[in-house]
């Protein structure tokens, strides 16, 4: 079984303590009128000027990281957004993600497919669109990365997406987020690119720099204190040609996360006993499962990064950066739960003792226990589960070179190559039955938490589970692997219109893989279906305090194994044979991409752009495995442990696609400009949706599976924007985007048949069964919006920013047909799509202190399909700070804060009365000391 590690994901507490978008906006209006203009000037400082010098003003800290972040905006030939970071750790945000999040039309998530919402940003995109239409760069090439979380490594969930909590904040020195595209950009962004840009070492003022960090992080649920540490040498010749630069960091950090999931919602099929008993509950929808989940993981983040550099002359350089960050993730998970399917329950066609429905859903159920010591009836599972040694990984080596032949020709070269991993070495995993407990819940919608009893037992007691099963991918593994190479030219023109000619080409080959082994009981040592080989239990319960951030009424002091005991149990109970491979959830792809492109950089009176078109040829080959029920004639396959042959398969994808842009830059007047796009991009399918994989859920006879046959998405895209920096280090601007979306990844419905390998291992013999499998299609889609932002000093070192973002998408299914029960779910929402996303924040800063405050809110939207059934985030806001405290010129006390207003995230399925997650993670607060020499 695979419910302990469905997905879970992320919301906030009732409205009474929300910051809404439209009165963040309206404050800030109401603030930018209101303000003096001329109070902006008070907050720099004026150096004293000798007579006929002119006058110098230094800003510093936060104002000079927005001026810069604002000049490289407005220069841009193209719609950017900018964040500077002006030295190491100088961003309030532990991730690369926490600061991407106070940009217009920038979305962030914690989680990817499967491991759910946790307290730290994991995932990003752009414009209401989902993580898989934006791509992520450093310094302008690929980044490979593996995830920790094993559903994320295998199977249908592998994705392109960047994993972001394998990037601190201190190895930027500038994100650049381009929202229209040049010819010369790497493609694979529909919706967008994000360009992480490292510092440099011939970029620091003094020949010798040391910069570093020393923190502690106390996370409020774990309760635990953990260290942080990071550190920059810097070193350049005095010639100021040749350098090199060394960072590092190892961050630890304790999580605990307390939930209730309802997992597997299911409908009551009109056939069965129980509805020709209950007509009215004939196609009603239950969860399945409510467990109370306790997830608790220590996470080390570390590795550095090595940059030399040599520029022998103004026109030519060369520069080779070496990158690893590694996240060890060791995790562990347990899950408490109802089981509607049980025997003494729906799975026994057992009419409930008392229920309610509405809409749709069987919103209450109670059923007393009629179970005995001599036939048992099951009312409940729980799941522990502990995966030492899980990890991800991330590393790159690129060389690059640049060299300016003449006044007219310039040439730029790089090569490189980068590789991501992730692992799950094994699986310690107790499936135990709860027996003779009858069971009841009601449903509360999003405003609390399930109600649950297990009337008839005693929850915090071990004694008496019966072992269920062992099941579990263990081990399993990820890899992901880009060569690239590609050179670039520029030759400057004579012509008054067109000043610069651009033209270039790049090559890369890509390779994606996964390995699994589906673990089983050992039969030579183990009896499921009986207590005899338990696992031993020293009486550990959950914390005392767990749920009390979630409130509601649900088992809570609930019995959990010790996991040093599971992980030894686990080995010794556990058949993780290689005979056990497990080739449905594998796929190997290869993809091997060309482009070339032409562009010319243009300039009149008060206006510039350019225009180009970038060609790009994609060779993919997907090689997957399926399961036959009988050997072909002639043939020699393999078998399969669970029944059937294995026979591989081997898909071709190919594609050219030609990809147009044009950018205008209008100056209305000096401080006002405006811009438009127009351009076509494109974005490859996930590579779990290109493997052809399929991942089953026996006990429903459900599933997600590939299609190796996906084109790429295309986007057809207009953008304009008009901004006006009405005083210095401000901005207000307003933006309207659209996007024509061609072969967009939607999923569909089919049926097929599969060996049910449970069902395979009980009997002895092959048992193929039909199951619904969810897997990616091919739709069209559009996506429109209007971005609103606004960035200003207040005076006497106070500023303010804010945006807000609204945008609406759908899929086109041709009519969009109502769902089978009367819900506010749409076939037609765009994965990854909030309606709403805004931004608002304050700073304040002098020669001693700064103070940074901000709030991210984004509204309800559609995070992931699991096996057909949709799985939205209710809306969620978050509110960090940092306090900075410069105790010399050379040492800072920093203060922090992630998540301090402890947001409550909660998922739901087709509508609100159907929730399917609650989830507490408490907040995080730093404590440290930042130094540079």
């Amino acid at each position: 079984m695979k419910r302990n590690q469905a997905v879970q994901q992320h919301t906030q507490r009732p409205a009474g303590s929300r910051l809404t978008p439209a009165a963040a906006a309206a404050a800030l209006l109401v603030l930018s009128t209101s303000m003096s203009m001329s109070a902006q000037a008070q907050e720099t400082t004026t150096q004293p000027a000798a007579q006929g010098e002119p006058e110098v003003v230094i800003v510093t800290g936060i104002r000079a990281a927005l001026q810069q972040s604002l000049a490289v905006k407005r220069n841009a030939a193209a719609n950017i957004e900018v964040i500077t970071a002006e030295d190491v750790g100088k961003m309030p945000d532990k991730n690369v993600a926490d600061s991407l999040q106070r940009l217009p039309g920038v979305n962030i998530s914690a989680s990817a497919a499967g491991s759910g919402g946790f307290d730290e940003n994991d995932r990003v995109s752009l414009r209401g669109t989902a993580p898989a239409l934006t791509q992520t760069t450093i310094n302008g090439h690929a980044v490979s990365s593996g995830d920790w979380f094993v559903l994320d490594q295998v199977g249908g969930a592998v994705g392109r997406t960047t994993s972001y909590s394998l990037l601190p904040s201190e190895i930027v020195g500038q994100v650049i987020v381009r929202k229209s595209p040049t010819a010369d950009m790497v493609e694979g962004g529909a919706a967008g690119s994000i360009d992480v840009i490292t510092r440099h070492p011939l970029d620091f003022k003094q020949p010798l720099s040391i910069e570093g960090s020393v923190q502690a992080v106390y996370s409020t649920l774990a309760e635990k204190t953990d260290p942080q540490f990071s550190g920059l040498i810097n070193w350049k010749n005095e010639a100021n040609t040749f350098g090199i630069m060394v960072q590092g960091f190892s961050e630890k950090r304790s999580l605990r996360r307390d939930g209730q999931e309802l997992l597997q919602y299911t409908q009551i099929a009109p056939t069965s006993a129980l509805a020709l008993a209950k007509p009215d509950l004939a196609n009603v929808w239950y969860p399945r499962l409510i467990g109370s989940s306790l997830f608790t993981q220590e996470r080390h983040r570390k590795g550095g990064l090595v940059d030399l550099q040599f520029k022998p002359s103004r026109d030519f350089s060369l520069e080779g950066t070496y990158f690893n960050s590694k996240l060890e993730a060791s995790n562990y998970n347990r899950n408490y739960m109802t089981d509607m399917l049980g025997s003494g329950a729906i799975g026994g066609n057992v009419v409930p003792d008392s229920y309610t429905v509405r809409n749709g859903t069987l919103t209450s159920a109670s059923f007393a226990n009629k179970g005995t010591a001599a036939n048992p009836l099951r009312y409940g599972i729980v799941d522990n589960i502990v995966r030492e040694g899980a990890y991800a990984k991330s590393e790159f080596l690129d060389l690059a070179g640049k060299w300016r032949v003449n006044d007219q020709l310039s040439l730029s070269a790089s090569v490189g190559k980068t590789r991501g991993t992730g692992a799950t070495p094994s699986q310690g995993v107790y499936e135990g039955d709860v027996n003779n407990s009858g069971v009841s819940y009601q449903l509360n919608g999003l405003g609390s938490p399930a109600t649950v009893k297990f009337p008839s037992i005693d929850t915090t007691q071990f004694t008496g589970t019966v072992l269920d099963w062992v099941f579990g991918y263990s081990p399993a593994t990820t890899s992901d692997e880009e060569t690239y190479g590609q050179i670039d030219a520029a030759f400057r023109l004579t012509n008054d219109t067109f000043k610069e000619i651009k033209f270039g080409l790049r090559g890369t080959d890509h390779d994606r893989s996964n390995f699994a082994i589906s673990q089983g009981p050992n039969w030579a040592n183990t009896v499921p279906g009986s207590a005899s080989t338990n696992p031993a239990w020293n009486g550990n319960t959950y914390p005392s305090n767990f749920g009390n951030d979630l409130n509601g009424d649900f088992p809570k002091n609930v019995w959990e194994l010790d996991p040093a005991i599971l992980q030894a149990w686990g080995a010794e109970h556990s058949n993780r044979s290689t005979e056990r491979i497990y080739y449905p959830d594998m796929f190997n792809l290869k993809e091997k991409t060309k482009a070339a492109y032409v562009s010319t950089e243009m300039e009149g009176d008060g206006w510039s752009g350019n225009v180009g078109v970038r060609v790009v040829r994609t060779e993919g080959e997907s090689n997957g495995y399926q399961i036959l029920p009988n050997q072909l004639p002639g043939g020699n396959l393999p078998a399969f442990p669970w029944g059937g042959f294995v026979q591989q398969t081997r898909i071709e994808n190919n594609h050219t696609e030609v990809l147009p842009s044009l950018n205008l830059k209008f100056d209305v007047r000096s401080d006002v400009v405006a811009r438009f796009g127009i351009s076509r991009t494109m974005t490859r399918p996930d590579f779990g949706a290109l493997g052809g994989t399929v991942s089953l859920t026996d006990e429903t006879h459900t599933g997600n599976g590939g299609n190796a046959s996906l084109k790429p998405t295309l986007s057809n895209n207009i953008d304009g924007t008009v901004q006006w920096y009405f005083a210095p280090r401000a901005l207000a601007s307003v933006g309207l985007f659209y996007m024509d979306l061609h072969n967009y990844v939607g999923y569909g419905t089919s049926t097929g048949s599969f060996i049910d390998s449970r069902a395979s291992q009980t009997s002895g013999q092959p048992v193929f069964a039909n199951y619904t499998i969810t897997s990616p299609v091919n739709v069209d889609a559009n996506v429109k919006g209007i971005e609103l932002a606004l960035q200003m000093p207040l005076g006497a070192g106070f500023g303010v920013d804010g945006n807000v973002t609204l945008s609406d998408s759908k899929q086109d299914f041709g009519s969009c047909p109502a769902t089978q029960t009367v819900t506010s779910s749409s076939p037609c929402d765009m994965l990854g799509a909030s309606k709403t996303t805004a931004n608002v924040g304050a700073y304040f800063e002098n020669d001693r202190f700064n103070f940074r405050i901000g709030y991210a809110w984004r509204s309800a939207y559609l995070a992931a399909l699991d096996r057909g059934t949709p799985l939205y985030q209710d809306e969620t806001g978050q509110l960090s700070a940092s306090l900075n405290w410069n105790i010399t010129k050379n040492v800072v006390l920093t203060l922090s804060g992630q998540n301090m207003n402890e947001p409550i995230l909660k998922n739901y399925v087709y509508n609100k009365d159907q929730p399917a997650r609650f989830y507490a993670n408490g907040a995080q607060y730093y404590a440290g000391l930042r130094f540079k020499y």
